[in-house]
């Protein structure tokens, strides 16, 4: 059963500046800002929505598809895609053009100054949804926004059920493309800020969203999630985790999850549990993909968690 990823693929540059950017922007001089951060730690990670998604699904025993375009600097990602056994047969790579790049600063009080080029990211939209690879399941994430359109049109088409996840594409789309995503889609994904934004948008309210698809989940960050449906609500509870390192890639952590529940045919209660759960394992280590586990060790921190075997 295999699972399309659509979205980014990027390397994350994150730097950490030891004090706060409050004592050093001022509010009555921000027309004219001119500042600079000494920054004695830097790392660089694998990243973008797409390869989060992957790198989780695999580690919970799924088999993803990326869909995405890189550039010139791919190499190291895809040895490393390699090394976790991830499929790259729909990953394309243009010479002329870098791999999408994030570059984050953060301070003391973890807010973040993030410069963000797409690269070839913008080139997605050349890249057909696959029909000849038994595809039972899709996601479209963040990724340009001609892409997010096509790859949501053409899963459609094919009959793919797909998760929605507008994600910080959110600015690209108003209230009609997001009702169009929304009627196309099987579900969406949204933390609650973006869900705040898709209701002003489109003048829904989170029963009539899920009311035009099947499933409309809301991420709460420590406070769960809210998953609804039809039938009702239901609220899944947090999973304390043992450390807060980083939580840059949780939200992408949650969806390899709900695409594994739904694949298996898991109920919604379960479903989101196996998503909480996931999260509060990737918050823990610092990086969006070097968090690891078997899916026999998945299953027993279930069992801990929960007081049930899910499987």
């Amino acid at each position: 059963m295999t699972a399309l990823i659509c979205g980014s693929l990027a390397y994350d540059t994150v730097m950490v500046f030891n004090g706060r950017f409050k004592d050093h922007i001022l509010p009555d001089r921000i027309h004219m800002l001119s500042v600079s951060f000494f920054v004695p730690e830097m790392r660089r990670n694998y990243g973008g929505c797409a390869g989060n998604i992957a790198y989780n699904l695999k580690l919970l025993g799924g088999d993803p598809l990326v869909a995405a375009a890189v550039g010139q600097d791919f190499d190291p990602y895809a040895t490393w895609m390699a090394k976790q056994g991830l499929a790259m047969d729909c990953v394309v790579r243009h010479e002329d053009a870098y791999t999408a790049q994030a570059y984050i600063t953060t301070d003391l009080d973890d807010n973040q100054i993030t410069a963000f080029h797409p690269g070839a990211m913008e080139r997605s939209k050349d890249i057909p949804v696959p029909r000849d690879r038994g595809l039972n399941i899709g996601l479209v994430g963040p990724d340009g926004r001609d892409s997010m359109i096509l790859h949501s049109q053409q899963l459609a088409d094919a009959g793919v059920p797909f998760i929605f996840d507008p994600g910080q594409a959110m600015p690209l789309f108003g209230g009609q493309d997001l009702e169009q995503f929304i009627d196309q889609a099987t579900w969406v994904v949204v933390n609650d800020y973006e869900g705040q934004l898709v209701q002003e948008r489109t003048g829904l309210t989170p029963e009539q969203i899920a009311g035009r698809c099947q499933a409309y989940i809301v991420t709460r960050g420590g406070e769960g999630s809210l998953i609804h449906t039809r039938d009702g609500v239901t609220e899944i509870p947090p999973v304390k985790a043992e450390t807060i390192a980083d939580p840059t890639g949780c939200g992408d952590s949650y969806r390899a999850a709900l695409i594994a529940g739904l694949q298996a045919g898991r109920d919604w209660a379960t479903t989101g549990r196996m998503a909480s759960l996931i999260g509060a394992i990737k918050i823990a280590h610092r990086g969006t993909q070097t968090h690891h586990f078997t899916p026999e060790e998945f299953a027993e921190r279930f069992r801990t968690a929960f007081g049930y075997d899910y499987r």
